[in-house]
């Protein structure tokens, strides 16, 4: 056994009994195994980055289980391995449900806009309603005129023609009368 497996070795067993400085020599000492080993399956700097630390944290955590029998390296890599596994699972999980979610937010739009035909149809209605309110007296067109298409209160409809709620009510309620009839009509 060389020098370097020999520190190794004393450090794995440091980082066993706890010991921090053990854990940084070896995560110095492994790093660019795992961070190239990794950058050469991702090929994305930061995901390379993110299976190390990923990588280290569990070896770590799981020290104790470390047999000496086999090589430090390979146990590294093993977990290091199973830790880039698990990152494309999750990877291609969340890359169908983001997938899922915008084809049920895509169903799930629903288009209020009118169609052309629904346009035409409404332009033609409007046009033939304005016709049919031309045929009403001057104080009639303009009480439905305040109330329907500026959508003005009762009461806003009042102080404009400066007359009595009540009478605008009524003069309401008759030019509705008057222009239900006249559309029956046509």
């Amino acid at each position: 056994m060389d020098l370097d497996n020999v520190k190794i070795s004393e450090h794995i067993a440091g980082a066993k009994a706890g010991n921090q400085m053990s854990f940084n020599f070896l995560l110095d000492q492994f790093w660019p195994l795992v961070y190239y080993f990794q950058l050469e399956k991702t090929a994305n700097d930061n995901d390379a980055e993110d299976i190390a630390i990923q990588t280290f944290s569990k070896a770590f955590d799981k020290i104790e289980s470390y047999d000496d029998q086999y090589a430090f390296t390979t146990w590294l890599l093993t977990i290091s391995k199973n830790v880039f596994i698990d990152f494309l699972r999750k990877k291609q999980s969340s890359i169908q449900i983001n997938n899922s979610i915008e084809r049920e937010e895509a169903y799930g739009i629903i288009d209020d806009s009118p169609s052309p035909e629904d346009t035409i149809i409404r332009e033609q209605n409007l046009a033939k309603l304005l016709r049919d309110i031309k045929q009403l007296k001057p104080h009639y067109q303009k009480v439905i005129h305040l109330r329907y298409f500026e959508e003005l209160s009762y009461k806003e409809i009042a102080i404009r023609m400066d007359e009595p709620i009540n009478n605008i009510k009524v003069k309401l309620l008759r030019a509705k009368k008057l222009l239900a009839a006249i559309i029956k009509k046509s």
